[in-house]
């Protein structure tokens, strides 16, 4: 952008998420907004509606040449909105390219829900083929191949398209047009390939020309064809997503072995570049017209070298160990459809096409026997990750596949170990008592482990105890010789509750009976029923219970939970409460995907409590028995450190 310097274009690039945050869906700025910016999923009834006119032509007038148009409207977009996806998906496969990524920043919410309407441009490009249609019926004739026609579209596209790009994007950058149009653009922090599509109406129809010059251009000479009309637009969307890119796929060393490439090839580096300093890389494909017109950055082709050939990667502070918990809930990620796990998780429709590659990816991941990581965000200038180790629920409970678990568990601590992570915490099943004595076994096998394992489990008891109403004088829990059934109880009964244990072993319920002073154990009453907890109004569910038995609670009971998964809220005169969690404090970055079947972000209580280890610099292991006079300090920290309770 000429006549400014480096400090302003910082400065500007700095206030552009301010902007965005204040824009309120409407700017006086005309052609600002998308015609159907407020038909919302509505917009997709264009579609629909060149559906049915298809299905129409087809069945009814037995096939015509604007039927013919019509399927390949439907088709491009169908084929185009993959290419866009794929790449999205590969972008959010942190497991495979995390060395790469140009920017260790993550997505969050905000810049999701920006660019959430992303494909708008795809409806425009097929309203103006219609259009097209209408006006020049001629275009239904176009053969299925012409080599002419793939010649022609290259020389118009570089004679015209690429120098069209350039100056109409310099021009962009002018006060006026950066001021009222092209910010939107540049609001969005990390380049991903859905953020290609995320501008104005009025720059998607200058885009639009850059397209059309080739494509009709060639039509209208005389060459056009099926196959140039196919293989110009998903060559430009692909080349598109790779630039907008997070993640250098280009190998360094290429542009040494062909160094013509240099001039002909943008790379994800290149491009991402230009949202840091809007002074340089304006071309579309073909950096040859940013060093005719001097504004090639000085220093991309260092930039590109460090990123492409970067085997490392920053060591994260803290990782939470997730697990699957069912075939549904594993597609629950960012690199399936971002937006789907942008908001909590349910059962939609749209899930159940995917179920077979669902199913074939997890025997892949199975074959690998290792973890993956899957999430990450910042807080306070600290890395948080998210591994999940790659077992179904389900297995957890199989007692042939216990050795295998707690391996891939172990290999996952120990490699926690060996990057100089400060704290790893176990999801739910991960530190089930019966499969690893909530974390014992690996402390013990491995007693010189510098990172600290953590259960969590004293942050998920305290959450679960300040829910219940201080004036509560009696409770019924199930699952109460657990480790949190324990510590509940243990905590409740020093609190004068009393508690209904329901629990078939008089074994453990006197074992845990004497944990407390002797005036206190009358608290603790042993139950052998559900029917002993028809007058009881508030259960605390730690073990899985079937409509059949929650219908001994009393109308009006409340249904605490820690349960996993939950129960089904089968009682309409009840109410249930959500597995416990905590909101993470307000100053976290880059958080961009819901855990599960939590809001944005919350997590589970024993993923805050490895937060909270971790904030408070505690160094000793958090495994097996929950000591209960530490359930008041963490809970006390949790505040502390700004988590709060849901």
């Amino acid at each position: 952008m000429e006549g400014e310097n480096v400090t302003t274009m910082v400065e500007e690039r700095k206030a552009i998420p301010d902007k965005r945050s204040n824009f309120s869906g409407k700017m006086t700025a005309p052609l600002f907004a998308w015609p159907w910016e407020n038909f919302g999923n509505y917009k997709y009834l264009f579609y629909v509606a060149l559906l049915v006119k298809y299905s129409y032509s087809t069945t009814i007038q037995e096939g015509t040449k604007e039927n013919n148009w019509c399927f390949h409207i439907l088709l491009l977009f169908c084929l185009r909105g993959l290419v866009y996806q794929l790449w999205s998906s590969y972008d959010y496969m942190f497991f495979l390219n995390r060395t790469r990524r140009i920017s260790e920043e993550g997505i969050d919410f905000k810049q999701i829900d920006a660019e959430w309407h992303w494909d708008n441009f795809l409806i425009l490009h097929a309203i103006v083929a219609v259009l097209a249609y209408w006006s020049f019926p001629s275009l239904a004739n176009l053969p299925l191949w012409d080599g002419r026609g793939i010649i022609c579209c290259l020389a118009l596209h570089i004679g015209v398209s690429e120098p069209m790009y350039y100056w109409l994007h310099r021009l962009l950058h002018s006060p006026y047009l950066f001021e009222n149009y092209h910010w939107l653009h540049h609001s969005s922090k990390v380049s991903h390939p859905f953020t290609a599509g995320h501008a104005t109406f009025l720059e998607h129809l200058i885009l639009f020309l850059v397209i059309g010059v080739p494509t009709l251009g060639t039509a209208f000479i005389g060459y056009g064809s099926i196959s140039m009309m196919y293989g110009y637009i998903l060559h430009f969307d692909f080349l598109r997503c790779l630039g907008h890119s997070n993640v250098e796929v280009i190998p360094h060393h290429l542009f040494k072995t062909i160094p013509l490439l240099r001039y002909l090839f943008c790379t994800p580096t290149y491009h991402n570049i230009h949202h840091k300093d809007m002074r340089t890389n304006f071309c579309l494909f073909m950096p040859i017209f940013d060093i005719l017109g001097k504004t090639i950055n000085a220093h991309y082709s260092d930039h590109h070298k460090e990123i492409s050939s970067r085997k490392n990667t920053r060591v994260p502070d803290f990782v939470f160990l997730g697990h699957v918990v069912d075939m549904m809930s594993s597609m629950h990620v960012q690199f399936v459809f971002r937006s789907f796990s942008s908001i909590p998780f349910s059962i939609k429709f749209f899930l159940f096409p995917m179920w077979p590659f669902t199913f074939l990816f997890m025997l892949a991941m199975w074959a690998k026997s290792k973890t993956f990581l899957v999430s990450f965000y910042n807080l306070r200038g600290r890395l948080y990750q998210t591994w999940v180790v790659p077992r179904f629920g389900f297995q957890y409970f199989l007692p042939f596949a216990a050795e295998g678990i707690n391996k891939q568990i172990e290999e996952a601590i120990l490699r926690a170990d060996r990057l100089g992570v400060k704290v790893i915490s176990l999801a739910a099943l991960n530190k089930n008592e019966s499969l690893n004595g909530g974390g014992t076994l690996f402390v013990d096998k491995h007693p010189d482990l510098k990172v600290c394992v953590v259960h969590g489990n004293t942050l998920t008891a305290a959450v679960i105890l300040n829910e219940i109403p201080q004036d509560v004088d009696e409770v019924f829990l199930t699952g109460s010789t657990s480790k949190l059934g324990r510590a509940i109880a243990l905590y409740l009964a020093r609190r004068r509750v009393r508690v209904l244990m329901l629990t078939q072993s008089t074994e453990r319920f006197l074992k845990i009976q004497k944990e407390v002073p002797e005036e206190l154990q009358k608290f603790l009453a042993q139950v052998t029923k559900y029917q002993a907890a028809k007058h009881c109004k508030t259960w605390i569910i730690g073990k899985w219970t079937t409509p059949r038995e929650q219908n001994w609670a009393p109308s009006g009971t409340h249904f605490h939970q820690f349960v996993v998964p939950p129960i089904i809220p089968f009682r309409r005169d009840c109410t249930y409460g959500k597995l416990a969690a905590m909101k993470l404090p307000e100053d976290v970055e880059g958080l961009g995907s819901c855990e599960y079947t939590m809001g944005r972000g919350v997590v589970h209580a024993c993923h805050a409590g490895g937060v909270v280890h971790f904030l408070e610099g505690w160094k000793h292991h958090e495994v097996g028995a929950i000591n209960v006079d530490q359930i008041d300090v963490v809970w006390e920290a949790a505040l502390r450190h700004g988590l709060k309770p849901m």
